[in-house]
């Protein structure tokens, strides 16, 4: 994804820090509380791939599965691929579903101050550019996202910038080997592919070396 012109949408609702034990319900979610912000529903991790509609499941329906007011229900927004979000992005989302719901979804890039560890890891494995910024820089990219339709950002990884409807400009840092193979289209397979002439070989000269193996 070298260059991904989209249209962005902004997340601020968040979920406080609460501690989850088994057999005991999952707390209510409670709006605007400074904390954690959670990308899929625990109930949803039971299935080898994750379903597109989880993402934020409990803030998008009420306890009869009707779709509340929250930003990922409005017309305008349903089309995004670029996530603006709150702190701590993706605590609780530990395994590959959460970022595996977010891109079919049509989720590419995730856009916060910070993210959770293993979120932040499993983002670049799945294809997602997890972008960190700072709380000023967010603040700029929220009042993008509020335009509705009418909110575009332009992401370069190349050039590692976010430009924003106006003109305006924000820089990223990325680790270069990410880059790569975000550049490329690489993941831990399709990096042991790019060794696959060298692999022929050892093996070729291990049976000659040991043909009774």
């Amino acid at each position: 994804m070298p260059l991904l012109e989209a249209s962005v949408i902004g997340v601020t609702i968040l979920v406080p820090e609460c501690v989850f034990k088994k057999g005991e319900p999952n707390p209510p979610i409670a709006e605007e509380i400074l904390g954690v912000i959670i990308s899929l529903i625990a109930k949803y991790l039971a299935a080898s791939a994750a379903d597109p509609q989880s993402v934020f499941d409990e803030m998008r329906r009420d306890e009869n599965g009707k779709s509340k007011d929250f930003v990922l229900n409005k017309p305008a927004y349903r089309n995004a691929e670029i996530l603006v979000a709150g702190d701590n992005f993706g605590c609780g989302s530990s395994r590959e579903h959460a970022p595996w719901a977010l891109l079919d979804f049509g989720i590419r890039c995730v856009i916060s101050t910070s993210f959770a560890d293993i979120f932040y890891n499993n983002c670049f494995k799945n294809g997602i550019l997890p972008i960190r910024v700072t709380p000023e820089q967010l603040d700029l990219l929220m009042d993008d996202a509020e335009r509705g339709a009418n909110a575009r950002l332009t992401i370069d990884l190349e050039t590692q910038t976010i430009a924003g409807p106006d003109g305006g400009e924000i820089s990223f840092e990325i680790d270069p080997f990410r880059k790569h193979c975000l550049l490329n289209g690489l993941d831990d397979i399709g990096l042991t592919m790019e060794k696959a002439g060298s692999i022929a070989s050892y093996e070729t000269a291990l049976a000659e070396r040991r043909p009774w193996a």
